[in-house]
Parts: C-alpha cells; sequence; structure tokens
C-alpha cells in the first residue's frame, strides 16, 4: 500500500509539474484590440477601417413621400390612368425609401483613391389599368413589383436601385456617377418634382478626367454610356398605329445598337459668391432598320449636340443661406439633356370640353431625339429649356422657395411632314396639314416649404402647377380608337392644352 501511494503521488507530482511548465509558455495577456479609430483626413463621419490605413463614411436617409391628385410621384399627371381624368386616376400615390451611401478613402503616394456606392430600397404604390372586359389589372410604377407577379428586379416586396458605384483616382472617375454635363443640383433647383430645362443631376456609367486648376476652377472630359440616359425616342413614323398616336407616340421607337458613348465636356468655377458652370455634348442618334429585316435598308447615324450655362448665387442681401440657381439648354438631337430622363417622353392628357362634336378634350406630346419615314435620313429633334430657383432661409427650422421650369419641342418643316402625314391620315385630324404642329410647350411653377424640428428630420410640402401647352390648331378635333386601359372609348376628341395641380408632401430623416 505504501509503495502504491508513493506510485500515485509521484505520478500526480510530475503532471503537475509538467501542467506548469506548458502553463508558462503561454501568454501572460491577449494582444491589444484594434479599436476603430476617427479619421480627421476628410471631415467629419469618417473612421478608419481597423488593421487599415483606408477611411470608411457611412451615411443615408429614410423618406415618406404621398402625392396628392396624381399616379405618379415626383413627376405629373401626364400619360395613363393619371392622365386619364376618370376613375382610373387616383386621388394619391404613395412611397417609402431607404437610402444607403458608402463611402471609402485611402490616401496614397500618387493622391487619393476613392470608392463610392450609392444604393436605395424602395417601394412606390402603383395604379390600375383597364383590361377591356369589365375588369381592371394593377400595374406597378417605375419597377415596383405587382401582387403575385413576380419582378426580377424586385427585393422583398419593393425594388433596389443602384445610384451610384465609381472609382476615384489621379483625376479620373470610372463607373456609374453623376452626368458631367449636369449641375450640382441637376433639375433641382429649389424643388422635388422633376422639371424640364436642363439635364437631370442623376447618374450614368462613365470613364472621366478632371483637372483641377485651384481656386475653385476645374474641367471635365467624359465618355458616358448614352444608353437609356440620354436617348428618348427616334421615331421610324411609318410605323405608327392609332393607339400610339394616341398616347403621343408619333412612330416606333428604332433605336440601332451603341456605336459611341457621348463626349461631355464642362468647365466649373465654384467659389463662395457662387457657381458658375458650361457644359457641352455630342450624342450620337443610330436607328435600325426601316423595316423587319435588314434588308429594307436603314438610315445613316446623325450626331446630335447641347450646350447648358448655369449659374448659382449665394450670400445674397435676402438672408444668411440663401441661394438663386438658374440653368439654361438648347439642343440639338440631344433631347434627354433638356427633358431629362426621369420624366416622361410622351404626354396623354385629358380634360373637359364644350366644342360640339367632341367626346372630351385631350392634350398629347412627344418628345424625340430625330424622326424618319422608310428611304428618308434621320431629322433630328431641337429642345430647349430653362429652369430656376430661389431658396429663401425664415430660420434655422424653416426653409421656403419658389421654382419653375419650361422645355420647348419643335421639329423642323420635314419631320412635320412626317409627322402630320400619319396624324392627318390615321387620327382624321380635322384642321388638316394647315392645323397640324407637333411641336409643344411643357412648363411647371411651384413652391415649397420645409421644416426641420431636430437636426436631420425634415418635413415639407411641395404644390406644383404645370401645364402642357400644343400647337395644333384651336378646335382640332382627332378621331381616337378605343383605349382599353384608361377606358376611353372610340370617339372625337378635341385636341387643347391641359393642366394639372399636385400637391407632394415629404418626410426625411438623414443619418
Amino acid at each position: 500500500m505504501r509503495m502504491g501511494n508513493r506510485f500515485w503521488l509521484s505520478s500526480a507530482a510530475g503532471l503537475i509539474a509538467l501542467g506548469g511548465a506548458q502553463a508558462a509558455d503561454l501568454p501572460v495577456k491577449a494582444k491589444a484590440i484594434d479599436y476603430v479609430k476617427v479619421c480627421s483626413l476628410y471631415g467629419a463621419g469618417f473612421y478608419y477601417i481597423p488593421g487599415t490605413d483606408t477611411c470608411l463614411k457611412l451615411g443615408g436617409y429614410v423618406r415618406a413621400w404621398v402625392q396628392l391628385n396624381n399616379n405618379n410621384l415626383a413627376a405629373n399627371s401626364d400619360f395613363g390612368p393619371s392622365g386619364a381624368a376618370n376613375r382610373f386616376s387616383s386621388n394619391y400615390a404613395s412611397r417609402a425609401r431607404e437610402h444607403l451611401s458608402i463611402d471609402t478613402r485611402t490616401a496614397t503616394e500618387y493622391g487619393m483613391v476613392r470608392t463610392y456606392f450609392e444604393s436605395i430600397f424602395q417601394w412606390t404604390t402603383g395604379s390600375y389599368s383597364g383590361a377591356g372586359n369589365g375588369s381592371t389589372v394593377y400595374q406597378s410604377l417605375a419597377g415596383e413589383p405587382a401582387p403575385n407577379n413576380a419582378n426580377p428586379g424586385a427585393v422583398a416586396g419593393g425594388v433596389f436601385g443602384v445610384w451610384y458605384a465609381f472609382i476615384q483616382f489621379a483625376g479620373f472617375t470610372i463607373g456609374r456617377a453623376s452626368s458631367q454635363f449636369a449641375t450640382p443640383w441637376g433639375e433641382y433647383p429649389a424643388n422635388y418634382v422633376e422639371l424640364p430645362g436642363s439635364s437631370a443631376y442623376d447618374q450614368v456609367n462613365q470613364f472621366t478626367y478632371t483637372a483641377d486648376f485651384g481656386q475653385g476652377l476645374t474641367a471635365s472630359v467624359s465618355a458616358q454610356d448614352p444608353v437609356v440616359h440620354d436617348t428618348t425616342n427616334v421615331w421610324n413614323v411609318g410605323t405608327a398605329t392609332a393607339a400610339a398616336l394616341a398616347t403621343g407616340t408619333y412612330g416606333g421607337n428604332d433605336i440601332g445598337g451603341t456605336m459611341a458613348p457621348d463626349l461631355v465636356a464642362m468647365l466649373r468655377v465654384d467659389q463662395s459668391w457662387g457657381l458658375f458652370q458650361a457644359s457641352a455634348a455630342a450624342h450620337n442618334n443610330r436607328a435600325a432598320y426601316y423595316g423587319a429585316t435588314e434588308l429594307t435598308g436603314h438610315p445613316n447615324d446623325k450626331w446630335g449636340w447641347a450646350v447648358q450655362l448655369a449659374l448659382s448665387i449665394k450670400n445674397i442681401p435676402t438672408g444668411p443661406g440663401d441661394s438663386i440657381n438658374l440653368t439654361g439648354v438648347y439642343a440639338n438631337g440631344a433631347s434627354r439633356y433638356t427633358f431629362n430622363d426621369y420624366m416622361s417622353s410622351t404626354f396623354a392628357r385629358y380634360g373637359g370640353t364644350g366644342l360640339a362634336g367632341a367626346y372630351q378634350s385631350l392634350g398629347i406630346a412627344g418628345i424625340s431625339d430625330s424622326v424618319f419615314v422608310a428611304g428618308s435620313s434621320q431629322e433630328l429633334t431641337t429642345t430647349y429649356g430653362f429652369n430656376g430657383g430661389y431658396n429663401h432661409n425664415w430660420d434655422e427650422r424653416w426653409v421656403s422657395s419658389i421654382f419653375g421650369g419650361i422645355g420647348a419641342v419643335r421639329y423642323n418643316s420635314t419631320a412635320k411632314g412626317y409627322i402630320c402625314g400619319v396624324v392627318v391620315k390615321t387620327l382624321a385630324l380635322s384642321s388638316g396639314f394647315d392645323g397640324c404642329n407637333p411641336d409643344f410647350n411643357y412648363a411647371i411653377i411651384g413652391t415649397k416649404t420645409a421644416w426641420t424640428p431636430v437636426p436631420k428630420l425634415t418635413f415639407g410640402a411641395e404644390l406644383t402647377y404645370s401645364i402642357l401647352d400644343q400647337k395644333y390648331a384651336g378646335g382640332s378635333i382627332v378621331t381616337l380608337p378605343q383605349q382599353s386601359g384608361i377606358a376611353k372609348p372610340a370617339a372625337s376628341y378635341e385636341l387643347r392644352d391641359q393642366s394639372s395641380l399636385t400637391l407632394l408632401l415629404h418626410a426625411q430623416r438623414n443619418w
């Protein structure tokens, strides 16, 4: 027994000694944690990504909108059920949005390397249209998914949008960023609702070089993708139908493949007194074919162009922070630079009439980059416009503004001959060629007031009045086919100017 006890005691002592030797080899304390540190190189809100020399800033907002007397958000009652002025027209439409931005910056021996990403998750109510049999169908708005109708672009019952995704290095911007043609305020000089008269402050794939000369003087040259962003309609007028003409569509949209990017140049002076900018763009118009196959031939490509001047005046006598923003643009064969790509390119608004023999009145209009018929060349469309806004700060919580914009569309005599040929023949225009003029003006005026009770939380209301000023002869009547989608019967309609009044209510929390 004594021998056994000695053996076990000796063995336990050896194990304890061995364990103590191993424990002595372990670190005495854990490594220090690499805490997130503030990055002061690029302004407030940046932090170093732990373990790197890259600075990161997260930002965003949540916004809720309701627009009264409209089916469309941040736009006007220009088309479809919203323009029908009947039981398909909604008293309001609503939208909820989450916005997220990710900004990273790294100092290198070649200068700052920056990446920027901005996205939205958004739900917008759509509207109902007629099925032609006494029932209706829900139609989503701007890509919003319809109930029980799968939408590949939808995320969790809404849509996901990529607004920005670009890299900046050594003066170059590569990726999806704001067009260099646009001003910092785009077509929003003092407002939320889209205005004609300038290129939008929106995003486009591009390859850009910007030179900074100091003292607020910069210049940029850019090649940007024209697909959708910079193209309205290239109308093959000979393929127009009565149903399409009733919506302001003056032919088949016959756009060919992309052969060249839009070429943009911009010069800007940005100082304490305000900003001055001059922009120019060249846009290639490329049609597909006259008919169904390549054997039918095609018109040659034609380059269009646009120029823009903009001015912002700050620190005006009416109060600290007040400003005036002004923009003017002229384009030929590049209409998206006048009528931004957030706006509709076709218009069909209905109203009442006192004209004998007419069922209702209608304002129709369409925007194009060019028009042609079989065997002809493209005829470029001229557009020009102006918008502006005045912003006034009553105090640190209340801000008001007034704003307005107008855009004009002018077709040359050859293009008018093409369009009027199908309008007179297909819709039986009562005034004939002499009363046919597809030119038009589109104008909006309005006012906005916003209240910020606490920092970064804002409530606003924006009242806008818009008018479609068409140039068809007074008293002109057209005969339209039945339009089941908006329940309009086959009947005679008076062509006349149309207007609308809408109210946009807005709540937003930035973070």
